[in-house]
């Protein structure tokens, strides 16, 4: 047997690989009866693990956003050090180790911020002294851009759904030559617009039947398949006549119509339209009507009152609020827990030939806010649901002549204190608008065959017709925003945009 023992180069590898791990351990045990709970050895510095805004387009629905730490941290020197530009407003919440700002108001649109974080410090519970800084944070997120949408009613707009980006300051027609839009609405994600357009190419009985599209904005996404203009038949107008429509559902993705057969005038009804599904006759007669905020139910002008009806309900039988008072509702607070209806008044003999604008919510309140002889032909509420913004008419008796005047007011429906904002020197088929932020209101002015005296002079082909509600004759429209006041601009200003088109709406 050979005494002489020689390691081998494995032997030697075996070895090493001992010692290393002997060291590691005793340097752990040590330093665990040094710093107990591991407080100073082995650790990076106290960091943040997640911001739930970094990267994201910030909606007017978005109003608050969450910080998680990797440790507990001193909450004072996270308040006194926090810090975004261009500057938000809110308040500061705990839960353990994360933090929530809720914004006081809403998000001003076309804006890009910037969060930062530096010498906070982290407190672990039971101890009073504080320890290491955290690493400087910085986030960044943006909010939507300022963005609209119109019918164009001159040039190579005439008839097109347009959408002008404000931020980007660009425009883009989205729809193509074939089709003349009648009517449009954002999906809430702003990645789409719906919209009903009658079809100039078409060889139907029915040249002015409008068929249900779906087209791409490009606002929220930079992916190709989302390229602006990608257009989408929904549906068509073979055997219906399609009139009014809304969107429901939490990302507008259920559509209600109201259609008509063709073949039977008595078969009017409402249906529901879903992606991969087919039509549904939803079997609710009525006027006109609009989907709740939450996409869930529908508000419909039935008989002498208004109707809450679930979209769900497949046979729609449950009725679950009925309003006999109110002839219209014209808009529904963002929240859904409020809204405005009018009442024509027509079983008050002391109020009869006025209106009445109510402010009704979900709590059983039912208080009127103004009472006129003219007419309430908008109204939308604020993005923080304490105001309601109306265009109304004052009647004017001129000998045995009556004209409406138009004005805006602003009301609290706390206080019911009515603010007149600005007169307008007609109302012909205006069309208002809120942006979601606040900024401001859209409004259009259409010029019409009943504006001009020398009816010779209207030189429109039948192929370039634009028509209003009431069947009249579009010759023109002009576009205007009027800016409501803000900290930043206290007085209202009123501006005419450069844009011939008609019907705006802000993006969401």
């Amino acid at each position: 047997m050979n005494k002489n023992f020689t390691r081998e180069p494995i032997d030697n590898i075996c070895l090493f690989l001992i010692i290393c791990s002997s060291i590691i351990i005793f340097i752990l045990i040590i330093g665990s009866k040094i710093c107990p709970n591991n407080q100073c050895l082995f650790r990076t510095n106290p960091h943040v693990e997640n911001f739930t805004w970094e990267g994201q387009k910030i909606s007017a629905n978005d109003n608050a956003f969450i910080i998680d730490f990797d440790r507990p941290i001193a909450q004072e020197t996270v308040e006194q050090n926090l810090k975004i530009e261009p500057e938000l407003l809110g308040k500061i919440s705990w839960a353990g180790k994360r933090m929530v700002f809720t914004l006081n108001q809403t998000i001003t649109y076309g804006r890009n911020y910037r969060l930062s974080l530096q010498n906070v410090r982290e407190k672990f519970r039971g101890k009073n002294e504080l320890g290491s800084e955290i690493e400087p944070f910085i986030g960044n997120f943006s909010s939507r851009d300022r963005a609209f949408a119109y019918i164009g009613s001159q040039g190579e707009e005439i008839g097109k759904l347009v959408l002008n980006n404000s931020t980007q300051e660009n425009k883009t027609i989205l729809t193509p030559n074939n089709l003349t839009v009648v009517d449009f609405h954002f999906t809430p994600d702003t990645k789409k617009i719906v919209f009903s357009a009658t079809d100039n190419e078409s060889s139907q009985d029915f040249p002015k039947d409008t068929s249900i599209y779906e087209v791409y904005t490009g606002l929220s996404s930079n992916n190709n398949s989302e390229i602006p203009g990608k257009l989408k038949l929904i549906l068509d107008a073979k055997d219906y006549q399609n009139n009014q429509f809304d969107l429901g559902g939490k990302n507008g993705e259920i559509i209600i119509v109201q259609r008509i057969k063709k073949d039977n005038p008595t078969d009017f009804d409402l249906w529901k339209i879903e992606e991969g599904k087919i039509p549904q006759k939803l079997n609710v007669q009525g006027g006109e009507f609009t989907v709740t905020p939450d996409g869930s139910a529908l508000a419909v002008a039935q008989g002498e009152g208004i109707s809450i009806i679930p979209i769900q309900d497949s046979n729609n039988s449950q009725i679950t609020n009925f309003l006999p008072q109110y002839g219209q509702v014209l808009t529904f607070s963002k929240d859904g827990k409020g809204a405005v209806m009018v009442d024509f008044n027509k079983d008050n003999e002391d109020l009869r030939y006025t209106k009445s604008l109510f402010y009704v919510n979900n709590q059983g309140v039912e208080k009127e806010l103004i009472n006129i002889q003219g007419s309430i032909i908008d109204c939308k509420f604020s993005p923080n649901n304490k105001n309601v913004f109306c265009l109304l008419t004052e009647l004017i008796e001129n000998g045995e002549e009556f004209r409406e005047k138009p004005y805006f007011v602003g009301i609290n429906v706390e206080s019911n204190q009515v603010i007149p904002l600005l007169a307008l020197p007609s109302s012909q088929d205006i069309k208002i608008s809120i942006a979601p932020d606040g900024f401001g209101i859209l409004f259009d002015q259409l010029i019409t065959e009943n504006n001009v005296e020398d009816k010779s002079q209207i030189t429109i082909s039948p192929d370039e017709e634009l028509l209003t509600k009431s069947a009249e004759l579009i010759l023109g429209s002009r576009l205007w925003l009027f800016t409501l006041p803000s900290a930043l601009q206290p007085q209202p200003s009123l501006q005419e945009l450069p844009i011939q088109g008609f019907n705006p709406q802000w993006s969401p």
